[in-house]
């Protein structure tokens, strides 16, 4: 079995003159990364690898995230940012057969692309969830029964579940 935990960035500031890729978080968007650090940890959801996005916001996020799940391989992947779903998705199938459970953070809109394309199966209320708005600081946990990285294709994952920092009692998701 391969899990893949889909993480979108948590909530960005928009300095002006700041390019996109320089994109800080803000302050709400350092505590939502935080409490899904938190989240992650206490829910047993512990990557073997993390691939992060190069933009500013995304290493961000791991930053606040990583403390609560300690040592972890990690690697800057530039293929994640403002990728569409079908790069991610090959992204994905190159991922070493030793790494079980991997996270990526990443940006919408290929997040909740990629994550629709890979759906096949799911619990109906995380499924609705996901398909009304995938919001910064968005969890997509998402299972497949293959052997290794390389089989995984569209329509052949369970979403396990899909969560927010709403969700999580935060108050609201954007």
């Amino acid at each position: 079995m391969r899990r893949l935990l889909l993480l979108r960035h948590a909530k960005s500031s928009w300095p002006a003159g700041v390019l996109d890729v320089e994109r800080p978080l803000s302050p709400r968007g350092r505590k939502a990364a935080v409490l899904m650090g938190d989240y992650l940890k206490e829910e047993g959801l512990v990557p073997d690898l993390v691939l992060i996005s190069p933009a500013r916001r995304t290493e961000e996020t791991w930053d606040l995230v990583q403390p609560a799940l300690g040592p972890i391989e990690c690697r800057h992947e530039p293929r994640i940012y403002e990728a569409p779903a079908g790069r991610l998705l090959t992204v994905l199938q190159e991922i070493n057969p030793d790494m079980r459970v991997v996270l990526m953070i990443g940006h919408n809109p290929g997040f909740e692309d990629l994550a629709k394309m890979l759906i096949g199966d799911g619990t109906p209320e995380h499924c609705n969830r996901l398909a009304g708005k995938y919001p910064t600081a968005g969890l997509a946990v998402i299972d497949f029964k293959d052997d290794n990285w390389e089989q995984v294709k569209a329509r052949g994952g369970c979403l396990e579940r899909f969560v927010t920092p709403k969700s999580l009692g935060a108050g609201e998701d954007d």
